[in-house]
């Protein structure tokens, strides 16, 4: 699977947390006010992410509706994986020491991260 650049993975976000068909007018809709995309521009984005392997698209009366071929929680886990090897030496604690030396963590975030390493222990 390969990684995304910045503008396709905006548009995949849209489209897994939509979790259903979508049609380009409906990205279009959600994305950023601020970045303003020509239709066809997105339709550029959405090809590739077709090419890509990540995307499906089916017709639906005059419309063309995409559907996630590769799913969010997998994709994360990808990327999580290749950040953590790029930027970390493959080290969680190198990765938890930035987010916690830059003051990134709230009290509350490091007790969350507790409970998740304590049950992940259990095997639950």
């Amino acid at each position: 699977m390969k990684r995304l650049p910045d503008s396709e993975l905006e548009i995949m976000m849209i489209i897994w947390d939509m979790d259903k068909p979508v049609t380009r007018s409906e990205i279009e809709a959600r994305l950023d006010r601020e970045r303003k995309l020509s239709p066809t521009t997105v339709l550029s984005f959405l090809s590739r992410l077709q090419e890509k392997g990540f995307l499906e698209v089916q017709k639906s009366g005059k419309n063309n509706v995409y559907i996630a071929r590769i799913d969010k929680s997998s994709y994360m886990q990808m990327e999580s994986r290749s950040i953590l090897k790029r930027l970390y030496q493959n080290s969680a604690k190198n990765f938890l020491a930035a987010l916690y030396d830059g003051n990134s963590l709230s009290e509350d975030e490091l007790r969350e991260l507790e409970d998740y390493i304590t049950v992940k222990r259990k095997g639950k």
